[in-house]
């Protein structure tokens, strides 16, 4: 069989980003079709809330155990396995006929997206080493991360109104099976770098403790965040935290080893991540449902407005190392960060009786450029001067920080503008009262990014100034 190296590393970094696309997409897909869905098969509101809250939660738990255990198996057996099990689950959920089997399908669908986001990184930090070569590839990953999310409104609108809801899981089943043949085929076998052990009682303890605060998180979206279930939820995730930091002060190989977080600005990265995350996915939740409850689109005509956040997304993301060559680190995660947060401002200006021209297309070019400018600068920030051992795990943790600084975010922002609507809801009319919902929920993201851009001029330059070289052990 032919690598990677003789075909050229540009057929494998096409093959890993159309797997981190996917991962991507899925998340997103579902957004504009949940109305059709919960006709199929039959949902509660509760239950179409799980058809999005489902994938999330196996997706954000799973990620740090799926990071390294792909170092310790082997990054591409762990990506062809990922790949394999999220495809089988996109067809089970579109063949789904009940609430409980398409809730599962899609929980089955972010086991497997946890396993390919933090090898397809891996992978794509061996093949490019640090340098220029690195910048470009990880300008590639977060256009195709970026305008995966994006795209799966725009395909989620087109197969739903063409075919019907099912295609939108069949879609991402092919797509898969074409990614598994394309990473087989040109993704080297690489050596096994990780040593030592896997940290089963790490792993179980982070795993629960993500698990359990994903889901108070988005419990509190719909019991409120005194609901005694979800106040459970987080002081099970406070003492399983606390189990987990023990176990890894006393484990040999323990699963978040110290010698991660001296590496380069690996932790300044992950925290501005869980800031940008907090915003990026309740974005593409807001956004589709001003178009559609408000604007009155349909389906189609969401995805369609889509398109120049897509764009823009995948036009500064190549742009990205060049702005980071140029004028550094810290100035490009700055600028990237209030562009966006500009876009949010503006886009918290928009009205009830407002159009797509008018309210919607300006912001979203926006929030296109600096989401994946601030993405791309940060994913690289989150893995730099990290050792190839430990390549999987660094992965895996960014996608964590994304997740549930997503999780987070949304619930918050959920919480927020469903507050605002429903105080508005008795002296306005009812469109008015949601835009003054989602307009808050905006307000809101545009503060939080503000503020992430002033963190940043702090820590990513501090902690510039301050990075050693990494000791070889422990």
């Amino acid at each position: 069989m032919k690598t990677a190296t003789t075909r050229g590393p540009g057929a494998a970094l096409a093959a890993l980003a159309g797997a981190q696309f996917t991962v991507m997409l899925a998340t997103s897909i579902v957004n504009v079709a949940l109305p059709q869905i919960r006709a199929g098969v039959g949902l509660s509101d509760n239950g179409t809330t799980w058809v999005v809250n489902a994938y999330g939660l196996a997706f954000g738990a799973l990620l740090l155990a799926g990071g390294r255990a792909a170092d310790l198996i082997g990054r591409r057996r762990m990506l062809l396995a990922g790949i394999a099990v999220f495809g089988a689950a996109s067809l089970a959920a579109g063949a789904a006929t009940s609430s409980p089997a398409l809730i599962v399908a899609r929980a089955v669908q972010g086991v497997g997206a946890a396993a390919i986001a933090p090898a397809a990184l891996a992978l794509v930090m061996e093949l490019y080493p640090p340098g220029p070569g690195r910048g470009r590839a990880l300008g590639v990953w977060g256009a195709v991360s970026g305008a995966g999310g994006a795209a799966g409104v725009l395909l989620g609108g087109v197969l739903t109104q063409a075919w019907g809801w099912q295609w939108i899981f069949y879609a991402v089943a092919v797509g898969a099976l074409l990614i598994l043949v394309g990473v087989a085929v040109s993704v080297p076998r690489t050596p096994i770098t990780g040593g030592g052990g896997f940290d089963l009682p790490g792993g179980v303890a982070i795993t629960l403790a993500l698990t359990a605060l994903v889901w108070g998180l988005t419990t509190a979206r719909r019991s409120g965040w005194t609901d005694a279930s979800v106040l459970g939820a987080f002081a099970v995730t406070a003492v399983l935290t606390a189990v987990f930091v023990l176990v890894e002060r006393r484990h040999p190989n323990p699963l978040l080893p110290p010698r991660l977080f001296r590496a380069g600005r690996v932790t300044a990265g992950n925290l501005l991540m869980a800031l940008l995350g907090s915003v990026w996915i309740a974005l593409f939740f807001f956004l589709p449902l001003y178009q559609q409850q408000v604007l009155g689109a349909g389906p189609l005509a969401a995805g369609l407005g889509q398109l120049p956040l897509a764009l823009t997304n995948m036009l500064g993301s190549t742009l990205a190392p060049r702005i980071a060559r140029r004028i550094g680190a810290t100035a490009t995660v700055t600028t990237a960060l209030l562009v966006e947060a500009a876009g949010l401002l503006w886009l918290s200006r928009i009205s009830a009786d407002g159009s797509y021209l008018t309210d919607v297309l300006g912001p979203s070019t926006l929030i296109g450029l600096g989401l994946s400018i601030a993405f791309v600068q940060l994913t690289a920030l989150s893995v730099e001067g990290v050792t190839g051992r430990d390549a999987g795990l660094a992965g895996g943790l960014v996608n964590t920080t994304r997740q549930v600084g997503g999780a987070i975010g949304l619930a918050v922002l959920a919480t927020l503008a469903g507050t605002t609507t429903a105080g508005a809801a008795g002296h306005l009319p009812h469109l008015e009262a949601l835009t003054a919902g989602y307009r808050m929920a905006f307000g809101i993201s545009s503060a939080v990014l503000a503020a992430a851009a002033g963190l940043a001029l702090l820590l990513v330059r501090t902690r510039a100034a301050r990075t050693e070289p990494v000791p070889a052990h422990p």
